[in-house]
């Protein structure tokens, strides 16, 4: 190949192809610190890429789960909110059907216990009615089937827990009280006796639900603690190091100018062969 021509000039072509791979580099160096991702997109590294969707697709999913027991957790704590009105107003209940259960009470005496009996078993049931959430009461459920569940984690496992008939289980045991007699009532504190078991399944209910209620609230903990370390490792898989982009991007900007300061003398290369010919 002729060593000067104006036909073909290698020294421009060379700097060229120089210039050109600057300009790639430059280009996938901007792209990483203006998206922040080493990995933006399937080009970049499709094995890594297809890696971070689908964990992102399983943070998605687990966040998702999260919301739906951020729900359930809400209706636990009324609901034990409500128990917990129960078992108080139900402590308050016994001392004074053990007052009714005083055969040397006078009448007046007895109609005022009676009063209060009847004030109080309204509260229980109204505390019992009004545990709702979001259209949800799981003291009061509306049908045979007591089994509730609930997503757990972003594999669509469930958490399985049960209603509770608090009106048929509680209510309903202490509903006439204000009618009961001294017998009545005294038979009703005793062990088995009607007073007695609403205590007990309240006492019951409220270990239960507040398991229930520890459970869900140490599943969100572990789905947020999981959607954590799946962040990291994302981050890790995919982000781009801005430091070591900045410093790369200030080097190309210079092999650039280099470049096209190469490429134009190349170019300019042939002009002096016009001395030749004076």
């Amino acid at each position: 190949m002729p060593l000067n021509s104006v036909n073909t000039n290698t020294g421009a072509m060379i700097a060229l192809q120089s210039l050109n791979r600057t300009a790639d580099e430059l280009t996938a160096t901007q792209k990483r610190i203006s998206t922040g991702y080493r990995v933006s997109d399937a080009k970049d590294d499709g094995a890594a890429y297809a890696v971070a969707e689908r964990v992102r697709g399983e943070i998605a999913a687990t966040q998702s789960a999260n919301e739906q027991l951020g729900g359930v957790k809400g209706l636990l704590d009324v609901t034990n909110a409500s128990l917990n009105n129960v078992s108080d107003t139900l402590k308050t209940l016994k001392t004074i059907v053990v007052k009714l259960a005083d055969g040397t009470i006078t009448s007046d005496q007895k109609a005022q216990y009676q009063s209060q009996v009847k004030e109080l078993t309204s509260n229980i049931k109204s505390f019992i009615q009004d545990a709702n959430y979001n259209g949800q009461n799981i003291l009061t459920p509306s049908n045979a089937t007591l089994t509730r569940t609930v997503v757990r984690n972003g594999a669509g496992d469930n958490y399985t827990f049960s209603a509770y008939a608090a009106l048929t289980n509680i209510y309903n045991n202490i509903a006439g009280a204000n009618s009961w007699s001294a017998e009545s009532a005294a038979a009703a504190v005793t062990n088995g006796g009607a007073l007695t078991q609403a205590i007990s399944n309240t006492l019951t209910q409220l270990n239960n639900f507040g398991s229930y209620s520890n459970y869900i609230d140490s599943q969100i903990t572990y789905n947020k603690a999981k959607m954590d370390a799946q962040e990291s490792g994302l981050g890790a898989l995919v982000d781009a190091d801005l430091a070591k982009e900045s410093a790369k991007l200030q080097s190309l900007q210079i092999r650039q100018q280099l470049g096209t300061q190469a490429l134009s003398i190349a170019n300019s290369a042939p002009q002096s062969l016009l001395s030749l010919f004076r």
